[in-house]
């Protein structure tokens, strides 16, 4: 097994057991984030503020050296502009994750225990990434 499998393997571990460690593979507290009219939960501004920090050090020190641990050459995104497509998917991620609870890292973390809302989100964005790969392209 070659390194870069095996640190992708810890790197999800990590990410899943953060999920399931703060609770944001629960539904119900992502939709009391997203909910400011009711009892709103405050606790995944705080996940997200720690993960900002946490990726604010990690591109500052990783974006000093001349390549990444694992390639021969960083792979950063070229387009910059904001256009239809990007603001469209933006909007349909958000409603998606605003209905269900769920977007793609706790959605797949919660799927892997058995939940049955997760798995039928799990199935549902497989069929729309399949979908878009079919009608729209990449």
């Amino acid at each position: 097994m070659s390194r870069s499998v095996v640190l992708a393997f810890v790197a999800g571990v990590l990410f899943g057991g953060g999920l399931v460690l703060s609770g944001m593979a629960d539904p119900a507290k992502v939709i009391g984030f997203l909910d400011v009219t009711r009892d709103w939960d405050p606790s995944l501004a705080f996940v997200m503020a720690g993960a900002v920090g946490v990726y604010a050090l990690a591109a500052r020190i990783l974006g000093s050296r001349e390549r990444p641990w694992l390639d021969t050459c960083f792979h950063l995104p070229t387009r910059t502009a904001l256009d239809r497509r990007l603001v469209v998917g933006s909007a349909v991620f958000g409603v998606g994750w605003g209905l269900a609870g769920y977007c793609p890292g706790p959605g797949v973390v919660a799927a892997g225990g058995a939940v049955t809302t997760a798995l039928v989100f799990v199935v549902a964005m497989a069929i729309g990434m399949v979908l878009h790969d079919r009608l729209l392209g990449s």
